[in-house]
C-alpha cells in the first residue's frame, strides 16, 4: 500500500493523564492536546491527507464537572479564534459534527464564522467532532428516514446503506481508513460507530499532548503495511482468482 490514508479520524486521548502525571490542572492538559490539535493539522496536509476527523467533545463529555466544561467550551472558543489564520495559510477547510445546537452560542458563532471563511480553501478538510456521540448521529439518520417513509417519499425496500450514509452528520465524506486512539484504550468511546466499519485501528500508549509528527509517521507506516481486504481474501484485493 502506497501514499497516506485519505481520511484520518482521531480519538485524541490522554490529556487528562498527561497533566495528572505532571501536577498539573486537567485544563493545562487540554491546552496542551490544543498544540498537537496545530501540528498534526499542518502535519496531515503537508503528507497529503484528505479529511482529519477529531474527537473534540464527545456527548457523554457533559457529565465532566462544570468547571471542566467551562474550561474546553472557552478553550475551543479561544482555538477558533486563534487558528483562523493558521488554518487560511495553510488552506484547511474546517466543518463541525455533531449536536451542535448544545454548544454554547459563542462557540457556536465562532464554529459558524470559521466555517463560512474557510468554506472555498482546497487543502486538507478538518471536521471538529463536537457534542458527537456515534449512536445518536445514527438514531437521528433513522428518524430522518422515518420521517420520509411516513410521508411516501421513500419506500421501505428502498432503504439500503447509501441512504442511512446520506442521512449521517458525515454525509458527502469519505469514511475514514485509519483510525488512531492515543492514550493506550481499546475502545471506539461512540466514535463514528457507522463510518469505521472498514477503517484500520493504530492504538498507541503516547497520550494526545505527546503525539506529534513523529508519531503520526509511525501510525502512517504501520497503515502502510497492511492489507485492506474489505471482508474479501488477500488473493482477492489483489486481483486473483480466490483459492
Amino acid at each position: 500500500m502506497t501514499g497516506p490514508p485519505r481520511h484520518v479520524a482521531v480519538i485524541m486521548d490522554g490529556n487528562g493523564r498527561w497533566a495528572t502525571a505532571r501536577g498539573l490542572p486537567r485544563v493545562r492538559g487540554h491546552e496542551a492536546g490544543a498544540d498537537s490539535v496545530r501540528e498534526i493539522v499542518r502535519a496531515c496536509g503537508r503528507l497529503g491527507v484528505e479529511v482529519l476527523t477529531l474527537y473534540s467533545f464527545s456527548t457523554e463529555n457533559w457529565s465532566r464537572p462544570d468547571d471542566e466544561v467551562e474550561a474546553l467550551m472557552a478553550l475551543l472558543e479561544r482555538y477558533l479564534r486563534e487558528e483562523l489564520q493558521e488554518l487560511m495559510d495553510n488552506d484547511v477547510r474546517l466543518s463541525a459534527i455533531g449536536q451542535l445546537h448544545r454548544l454554547p452560542k459563542a462557540v457556536r458563532m465562532g464554529l459558524e464564522a470559521v466555517s463560512q471563511l474557510t468554506a472555498k480553501n482546497q487543502g486538507l478538510r478538518l471536521v471538529l467532532a463536537l457534542s458527537y456521540g456515534g449512536r445518536s448521529e445514527i438514531t437521528d439518520a433513522v428518524k430522518v428516514i422515518a420521517r420520509q417513509v411516513a410521508a411516501g417519499e421513500l419506500a421501505p425496500d428502498d432503504i439500503g446503506e447509501d441512504t442511512i450514509g446520506s442521512k449521517l452528520y458525515t454525509a458527502g465524506l469519505p469514511d475514514p481508513d485509519l483510525l488512531i486512539r492515543t492514550s493506550g484504550e481499546l475502545r471506539l468511546s461512540n466514535f463514528l460507530l457507522w463510518q469505521v466499519a472498514y477503517a484500520e485501528l493504530y492504538v498507541t500508549d503516547v497520550n494526545w499532548p505527546d503525539f506529534r509528527q513523529p508519531e503520526l509517521e509511525k501510525a502512517f507506516a504501520a497503515f502502510a503495511a497492511r492489507q485492506r481486504r474489505f471482508g474479501k481474501t488477500g488473493q482477492q484485493v489483489e486481483g486473483e482468482e480466490p483459492g
